[in-house]
């Protein structure tokens, strides 16, 4: 690759430095007793909390905060890569050469001879994963499938939404939103049923997935990313029961000691004081 974009001089020292640090934390003498008794499967969690931290400090345009989240995400690809070294399967640089090859073979217009086409470069990564996924399925001996590669792990809201996707795009879709709304309709009166009926938390739960699953839907089709949306909903419920938790403290008081309707009055003049 030629006509590179500068590299700080520093990088590859710091980065030589984390390897280095997270190796002595894993040794089995000398090490962190803690990260030594590590699995993949006890960090996980942690990797994705780290991502998530991530996404709220640039949600809140934090960039000193989002320098040290991106910093502890770092250190977790570090951590996998070490534990997978250990087992002699990959290591850090196997990892950062692995997405270096991706992006180059995605990005044909960059690094190859290929036409600059910013609209249809969506259609075209899709294509290159489908290729992709194509070639995987082959290699393991089985038939490729529409919904190959979209993570079990993935947070639930982002899997609903990944799936809805890919069975959009070989027709399996409503073509009405209305038709969606009517789903949703038709998802609640179920649940009373089941409440009604007395049915067990099973079934219940059942109904409220697919409850979830439908409101996924119908934020797809207007284009709203449905954990933002559950993220937006989850900072104003925090900050108007935060006003009314505050409105109490003023009076001597506090939530658990106050009425149902005292905290709702106090709730709708929170929101009016957001909308004023």
């Amino acid at each position: 690759m030629t006509d590179r974009p500068d590299v700080p001089p520093d990088a590859a020292e710091a980065t030589r430095r984390l390897i280095e640090v997270m190796a002595r934390l894993r040794h089995p003498e000398t090490g962190c007793p803690w990260d030594v008794e590590q699995s993949f499967r006890t960090i996980a969690p942690y990797t994705i909390e780290e991502a998530y931290e991530v996404a709220d400090a640039i949600e809140r345009d934090a960039m000193d905060e989002l320098k040290d989240e991106l910093g502890d995400l770092l250190f977790q690809v570090a951590f996998h890569s070490r534990m997978a070294e250990e087992r002699g399967a990959f290591d850090f640089a196997d990892v950062a050469a692995g997405i270096v090859d991706k992006m180059i073979r995605r990005h044909p217009h960059v690094f190859g001879d290929a036409p600059v086409d910013a609209d249809g470069m969506p259609a075209q990564w899709e294509r290159q994963k489908a290729e992709e996924r194509a070639a995987k399925a082959e290699a393991e001996g089985r038939p490729a499938g529409v919904l190959d590669g979209i993570a079990g792990g993935l947070p639930s809201l982002t899997r609903a939404l990944k799936l809805q996707k890919r069975a959009a795009r070989v027709g399996f879709d409503w073509t009405d939103p209305a038709d969606i709304l009517d789903k949703i309709e038709e998802e609640v009166g179920e649940i009373r049923a089941e409440i009604d009926g007395r049915a067990p938390k099973e079934r219940i739960e059942d109904e409220i997935g697919d409850l979830l699953f439908c409101a996924v839907n119908l934020a797809r089709r207007y284009e709203v990313d449905p954990d933002s949306a559950l993220r937006r909903t989850n900072a104003k419920f925090e900050r108007r029961f935060r006003h009314l938790e505050a409105a109490l403290r003023a009076e001597g008081r506090d939530p658990a000691g106050a009425s149902l309707d005292e905290m709702e009055a106090l709730w709708v003049a929170a929101k009016r004081a957001e909308t004023a």
